[in-house]
């Protein structure tokens, strides 16, 4: 485990670095954001976040699929017995890696509220998800409504495995969907997604708002779908959101000051803090964050309605993208790792400053026995409780699975890793 936890950080320090080559100029460090700090975010209602804490059981449930099964009427070894009139329609799985697509289909019958769901799982392997947000971006296309006025996305790009995967399983989701809505008209669509199947639901949701279904999507740690242009098609899809003028202020609630909370939202893009996937792909890879963030700040669970806020836009200081605006510090510190190498801020104010946040780091005399500074075992010797959450690959073991619940007996090593 050591090793593995060494090779991790390594591959951190590496994702730094590439983010250092890809552009010429990063946001200087201006705080370190405190996850008690939400900037006077608005909390959820009771309402709401008892129905994302549901949510997240329902999800749970998916990672049955392709381990131990859910069987009819709605029999699996995680949460099932904890929904009432909940009726199994299908499961499907895919295969691995960047075809992976996996979950089920279920309807929600009184007493529960009235819903047609369908659950995407997530990866439960690390190797899966490292390889997954490194694939190609490609075009996308929206789904053609037929009257020649369907909507454009122009200059739109999402990653190339997340539309795989849901390719894999279009036909089949949307037939059976079909068939639902047609059994039980008086019953609402629900998507929920956990991991990159967060990914998935989100590109199922969006063709299935186009189709007129008035779905609601609810994903749990989504990683980033695509670029600016599929950011702005798909908050304008689910909050009617119009493309900033190019006079706006690039600020990082331009986009979402447009987002109304008068009304529910029919995308919930649930994070929480220490999640490094819904930070990848990097932004300097040309993936962007899309509207409808509800942060959750506790990292300890369970969390509490007070910790559980909305968040303005595509990318708020005050929520999980904050994480994002201490690259200087981290591309920096990559840096360090090399004797040879600048001290971590040039000039001598800033290393003041760093001094006064996290402390001196005085050089220490090599131990007897002990392994160079650019060999792993120096992986230990880094302050990474201050690496962003994005750049934080071993959190994907703990924080990137568990929001409102511990993991469910169905994900290989979850209560080994987690506890009961």
């Amino acid at each position: 485990m050591a090793s593995l936890l060494d090779s991790l950080l390594l591959l951190s320090l590496l994702l730094i670095q590439l983010s250092r080559l890809a552009t010429a100029h990063v946001a200087p460090l201006d705080h370190i954001q405190s996850s008690e700090d939400d900037g006077g975010r608005q909390p959820v209602s009771p309402e709401l976040f008892n129905s994302l804490e549901e949510l997240a059981r329902i999800v749970d449930i998916s990672y049955c699929v392709g381990n131990t099964g859910v069987q009819k009427p709605f029999e699996c070894l995680s949460h099932c017995n904890e929904f009432q009139g909940f009726e199994l329609v299908t499961t499907w799985n895919t295969g691995p890696f960047l075809s992976d697509s996996c979950g089920y289909i279920a309807l929600s019958h009184s007493p529960s509220v009235k819903r047609i769901i369908i659950a995407f799982r997530g990866t439960y392997s690390i190797t899966n998800t490292i390889i997954d947000l490194s694939a190609y971006p490609q075009e996308y296309i929206p789904y053609d409504t037929g009257d020649n006025t369907g909507a454009r996305c122009t200059n739109c790009s999402v990653h190339s495995g997340f539309m795989t995967a849901w390719r894999h399983t279009r036909d089949t989701i949307l037939e059976t969907v079909s068939a639902a809505r047609t059994q039980y008209p008086d019953y609402s669509v629900v998507l929920v997604g956990h991991s990159l199947g967060g990914a998935v639901a989100a590109l199922a949701g969006v063709e299935m708002q186009l189709r007129g279904w008035d779905p609601t999507v609810t994903t749990f740690g989504e990683p980033k779908i695509g670029n600016k242009g599929f950011v702005e098609f798909l908050d304008g899809v689910f909050f009617d959101l119009k493309t900033p003028s190019a006079s706006a202020s690039a600020s990082a609630s331009s986009v979402g000051t447009g987002v109304s909370r008068d009304k529910p939202w029919k995308f919930r893009r649930v994070t929480h803090a220490d999640d490094p996937v819904p930070l990848l792909p990097l932004g300097e890879w040309g993936y962007e964050s899309h509207a409808g963030e509800i942060y959750i700040s506790r990292v300890d669970l369970p969390p509490s309605v007070e910790d559980v806020v909305f968040c303005d836009g595509d990318h708020d200081e005050f929520c999980l993208s904050g994480a994002e605006r201490s690259s200087l510090f981290l591309s920096s510190l990559a840096g360090g790792l090399s004797s040879s190498s600048p001290r971590p801020f040039d000039s001598l104010e800033r290393q003041q400053q760093q001094q006064e946040v996290v402390g001196p780091f005085p050089p220490k005399e090599p131990e007897e026995n002990s392994q160079p500074r650019n060999q792993i075992g120096a992986a230990s010797r880094i302050p990474w409780f201050l690496v962003p959450a994005r750049y934080r690959l071993w959190e994907l073991f703990f924080a990137h699975r568990d929001y409102f619940t511990r993991i469910g007996l169905c994900v290989p090593g979850g209560e080994i890793l987690r506890g009961s």
